[in-house]
This record gives structure tokens, C-alpha cells and sequence, in this order.
């Protein structure tokens, strides 16, 4: 049996540390299968136009996944359409799916009309997950820009600048990552640092708005 753990950080949840070692354990503890593949993201998108969302559901269309793994729906999903769609694709192809959070586990033999109901109940929650991470940022980012030093200095790392307002560079997800990573202890300043063509004093400042990259 063939297990596949998808994780994805959002800018509400930039720990990826928890989301890969809440599904290790709940497959050792459950026994599922001897072969695991992982899939990860970093998105802020509200869609599941990713990659490794993508090579995951190329594996499942070609009959290799037997089982998904997540934590949350809102990993898998962050729509009802998008819920729907990925969990009548696995059906489809013979793949369950199992909500760690939720304590699912979508059995594609299972008609049950009830277990349908639900899934869409939590496409409900998954959606509105997604608004409420889009407000968090909008405020960091107003929040930021009613600071003195907004008007008087660079932007924040991650950030471009125009006109007096602050929206996301092409590397604010790379940045987002980064700085969960090194939050999480898997990764040094200095090597945060390197990765982002920055310097170690830069990402302390970035650390400390964190409410900018959906850390706080």
C-alpha cells in the first residue's frame, strides 16, 4: 500500500514542522502501508493551482497512491469547489483520504450520502479559513503602513513598494518558508539569510512582523 502525505504552509499557518509530524504518526500509528511519498506546497493561493498538489493528483490519476494523508481540510482545500473536485478525483482513481483534524477517513467504496454532506460542510469552514487568512494579512500589512518607518524606509523583506502601498514581491512565499523554518529550528538565520540574498539583520526584522508572513 502506497501512502502519500501532502502538506501545504498558507500565510496562516507557516509551521510546516507540525503538519509533517502530526501524519508520520498518525500513519505509523495506524499502519498504513510501507511505501510513503510526500507532497509539499508553499501557497497563499486560494486555489490548487500548485505544484506538488499537481504531481500528487498525476500520481494518484496513474494509479500509484493507494491513500492521502493531511492534517486539515484546509490543507488539501480552501474551497468547496476545490473540496469537491479533489475528493471525488481520488474517489475516482480508488485513493481515501484521510483528515487527521477533522478524524476522517474518506473510504472511495463508501456512498454513504452523510459522509458527502460533510465533506462539503467542511468545504464550508475551508473557505472561510482562506478569507480570514487573507484578512490577517491585509491587516499586518495596514498596520505596517501606518508605521512611521514604512514611509521613511525599505519595505519589509518580501515586499515591494509603489505609490504608497505595500503588496507581495514574486519571493514573498520563498520568504514565508523561510522564516517558518527558521522559527521551527530547522534552519539558521544565516542560512535564511543566504537563501534570501539578505543579511541576518534583515531577517530578525522580518521575524519580528511576523504577522506580515502569517506567523503571529
Amino acid at each position: 500500500m502506497v501512502v502519500a502525505r501532502y502538506h501545504r504552509v498558507s500565510t496562516e499557518q507557516q509551521n510546516l514542522r507540525r503538519q509533517t509530524q502530526s501524519t508520520k504518526e498518525y500513519i505509523e500509528n495506524n499502519g498504513l502501508g510501507e511505501g510513503i511519498r510526500q507532497y509539499a506546497d508553499a501557497s497563499t493561493g486560494t486555489n490548487t493551482d500548485r505544484t506538488g498538489y499537481k504531481d500528487l493528483m498525476n500520481d494518484v490519476e496513474n494509479g500509484e497512491i493507494d491513500a492521502v494523508v493531511v492534517k486539515s481540510v484546509s490543507r488539501i482545500s480552501r474551497s468547496i469547489r476545490d473540496l469537491s473536485r479533489t475528493v471525488e478525483d481520488l474517489a475516482e482513481h480508488g485513493t481515501a483520504l484521510h483528515i487527521i483534524d477533522q478524524g476522517m477517513r474518506l473510504d472511495p467504496t463508501d456512498s454513504d450520502p452523510y459522509q458527502k454532506a460533510l465533506v462539503q460542510l467542511m468545504g464550508v469552514f475551508a473557505e472561510l479559513e482562506a478569507e480570514i487568512t487573507q484578512q490577517r494579512v491585509r491587516d499586518g500589512i495596514a498596520a505596517r503602513q501606518e508605521s512611521d518607518d514604512y514611509h521613511h524606509g525599505r519595505p519589509p523583506l518580501g515586499f515591494n513598494k509603489e505609490d504608497g502601498e505595500l503588496y507581495e514581491a514574486p519571493n514573498y512565499d520563498k520568504v514565508c518558508l523561510t522564516l517558518d523554518q527558521v522559527e521551527a529550528d530547522e534552519k539558521s538565520k544565516r542560512q535564511a539569510a543566504q537563501e534570501l540574498n539578505t543579511s541576518r539583520p534583515t531577517i530578525d526584522r522580518a521575524l519580528e512582523r511576523g504577522e506580515l508572513y502569517g506567523l503571529a
